[in-house]
């Protein structure tokens, strides 16, 4: 679903910018993650398990580039 947007990016920005703008994204996303799962009072290691499980998700339905 996003990988074709992701791929054409990465040819637009070249590896380097690309790679910024990644880690950038994924330090916001990783504090909406954390700050949801304050809020909730889900533990850390429920946490990581459901990161884990959205990640293979991902993986298995091509929506990772």
């Amino acid at each position: 679903m996003f990988a074709p947007l992701v791929v054409l990016i990465r040819q637009q920005l070249g590896d380097k910018d690309f790679l910024k703008l990644r880690g950038q994204a994924i330090a916001l996303h990783s504090k909406v993650i954390t700050n949801f799962c304050n809020w909730f009072s889900i533990t850390r290691g429920r946490r990581q398990a459901m990161i884990r499980l959205a990640r293979d998700n991902g993986k298995r339905l091509g929506l990772l580039a």
